[in-house]
């Protein structure tokens, strides 16, 4: 009798993660969907159910295809230093330094502090009268507007990114760093190969999924990016610095258009599983092949 429930077991482990699943991504998922099918903008107690409307003006609206292009440039801006800059700190702090606990502290600190202080810091800091314009003007250059200029508003933001994600990504690649043989660091300072050598054929072949996982992860949070924006910029100068998401609060709680909002969410869920099913195959394909 105990070995015919034995071989559930497995499923009792994969019980409490599905349950959690359901709740808070399966239901919200087919809800938000059911929701892109009707039309809050007249009656918000009343919807009406209008089809693919919602779809079919989405497509339609220039201001979808402008935070649409705001977020990829977004995306592609943050996520190659997300992934590049962690790994490369990560293996010099791998090394046998003086003070390398200091140093982890340091760059992890960010980590620690709300996103929404960091952003009304960084708010100051790129403010007109603030100190980034004063260094400008001490070396003899004009100041910028940061944040009101519709050519730096973006990047000022993704800096924020930037900023407070490195110390993240760092500290999971030094937890990969550790799987990585030293007998093969070992082999390749016999053979006499130099440090970026030996990185190139040993560390980053070995710590392949760990970069594919940073990439994924990092992707994903650069698409949902909102708390930075709605602090420091909401979504302007001339939506220059709105992304997706910042538009679908917009919609959903400011015009209280709810299907319309519900159309873009689920359309933001198609792209983010593209783009992570792109980046599974494309560090991982040899795992993947049949």
């Amino acid at each position: 009798m105990f070995k015919y429930y034995w071989k559930y077991t497995p499923y009792l482990f994969i019980l409490p993660a599905a349950i959690v699943l359901l709740i808070f991504f399966f239901i919200p998922f087919f809800q938000t969907f059911l929701l892109s099918f009707l039309d809050y903008s007249k009656n918000i107690y009343s919807p009406e159910f209008i089809g693919i409307t919602n779809y079919a003006k989405l497509f339609q609206n220039p201001i979808f295809y402008k935070v649409l292009w705001n977020t990829f440039i977004y995306l592609f801006v943050a996520v190659p230093v997300l992934a590049i800059v962690p790994l490369f700190l990560a293996i010099l702090i791998n090394q046998k330094i003086r003070g390398v606990t200091l140093y982890k502290i340091l760059i992890y600190l960010p980590v620690i502090v709300s996103i929404v202080v960091a952003a009304i810091a960084f708010k100051w800091l790129y403010a007109d009268q603030g100190i980034l314009n004063y260094i400008v003007t001490l070396i003899g250059l004009q100041p910028a507007g940061w944040l009101t200029d519709p050519n730096f508003a973006l990047y000022s933001v993704i800096i924020v990114t930037i900023w407070k994600g490195i110390g993240y990504y760092m500290i999971i690649y030094l937890a990969a760093l550790m799987s990585v043989p030293k007998e093969l660091y070992e082999a390749c300072d016999i053979d006499g190969a130099g440090f970026f050598t030996k990185h190139l054929t040993v560390t980053i072949p070995h710590i392949m999924p760990t970069i594919a996982l940073v990439t994924t992860i990092s992707a994903i949070s650069a698409m949902k990016v909102f708390a930075e924006i709605y602090v420091m910029t909401k979504g302007g100068p001339l939506n220059s610095s709105k992304t997706i998401v910042y538009y679908i609060y917009e919609r959903a709680f400011e015009n209280l258009d709810l299907g319309y909002a519900s159309a873009m969410a689920v359309v933001l869920l198609i792209i983010v599983m593209a783009f992570s099913l792109v980046n599974i195959l494309c560090f991982e394909k040899n795992k993947y092949q049949i």
